[in-house]
């Protein structure tokens, strides 16, 4: 998989160079402690999604431009915030199978580093007087925040619907992949119904992607292997397509076995409910949803003239739903 998205990259090559360098500068700091921390996060970094997304629409749609660039640093400087702070809500140890921010330098410093990272976007966005960008970021913000809080609050009455599910993978992750596309349109100074439509791509790979990371906790991996520990949303008693799914076609008798599973929910407990979602083929429905928002994202592309820009950005979208982490 790490063949294919470096063979995105390279279509982008020096616009990823230059991102990098860039984002180096953005979050050093004068004070050591903060530069220790953010000298291991880039060196532990990860597959650039989000800042891909900006650059390849930039470009689809025009020239890349100083706006794009940063673009691309506000958006990954927001990601690796929310990642921060992810890490300590879940108490999690490890990140893309090296210890998190949190594990080496404990709670409270991990969280006014998200909090730094967080401080430093929106200063990107104000220093350079990019308002339209500072608009988007900061209802994304929001919703990513509402988003998390969303799924804490079903997951203590373990009530929640397909229709709260899109809504909550919407918020939470779908809409930093939908701003990437959106801002990325908006950093070459393309037209609304244009940028409209990059925002309504992006939110449907955004959903796709958040399915596939739902997908992952039902796997028999280690977690080093995908990036977060392995039946993580079990444990948290967050309950995903699969699970809805399962719990929707089940019998009543085995939809309060199952929610009983998760309510004592232990290792033995989650081969109980894997057993289950497999029984009413769980995992293969919303499989089938992730495709069809893939899909949905390939189509938006289909109006657009070919090249290698757009074979890049159709490889993505690909890559989001086969990946193995």
């Amino acid at each position: 998989m790490e063949i294919i998205l470096e063979k995105i990259k390279n279509v982008i090559k020096k616009e990823i160079v230059e991102f990098e360098k860039q984002f180096i500068n953005i979050i050093k700091s004068n004070v050591v402690l903060i530069d220790q921390i953010t000298h291991y996060i880039t060196h532990k970094k990860g597959k650039l999604i989000r800042p891909i997304f900006v650059f390849l629409i930039a470009k689809m749609l025009g020239t890349i431009q100083k706006k794009t660039y940063h673009t691309a640093c506000l958006i990954e400087l927001i990601h690796t915030a929310t990642l921060v702070h992810d890490d300590v809500i879940d108490d999690s140890s490890l990140r893309r199978g090296s210890f998190s921010i949190n594990a080496i330098w404990k709670n409270k410093i991990a969280v006014l580093i998200g909090d730094y990272l967080l401080s430093k976007s929106l200063l990107i966005a104000t220093n350079n007087n990019y308002y339209d960008l500072l608009k988007i970021v900061c209802k994304t913000i929001k919703d990513m925040s509402e988003g998390e809080l969303l799924q804490i609050e079903k997951s203590k009455k373990l009530n929640i619907t397909e229709k709260i599910y899109n809504k909550i993978i919407y918020h939470k992750t779908a809409s930093l992949i939908a701003t990437s596309c959106e801002a990325g349109a908006r950093s070459v100074n393309a037209d609304k119904q244009t940028t409209l439509k990059m925002k309504k791509f992006g939110t449907f790979v955004g959903i796709a992607f958040q399915i596939k990371d739902d997908l992952f906790d039902y796997e028999e991996k280690k977690e080093d292997s995908i990036g977060k520990p392995v039946g993580i949303d079990l444990k948290e008693r967050k309950i995903t397509l699969p699970l809805i799914y399962t719990i929707q076609k089940a019998s009543q008798k085995e939809q309060e076995c199952i929610l009983n599973f998760i309510k004592n929910y232990d290792e033995k407990k989650r081969h109980e409910i894997i057993y289950y979602i497999k029984k009413y083929r769980g995992l293969e429905y919303a499989t089938q949803k992730m495709i069809k928002f893939r899909n949905n994202a390939l189509d938006i592309l289909k109006i657009y003239p070919e090249g290698r820009i757009k074979e890049a950005l159709k490889i993505m979208v690909n890559f989001i739903v086969e990946r193995n982490q």
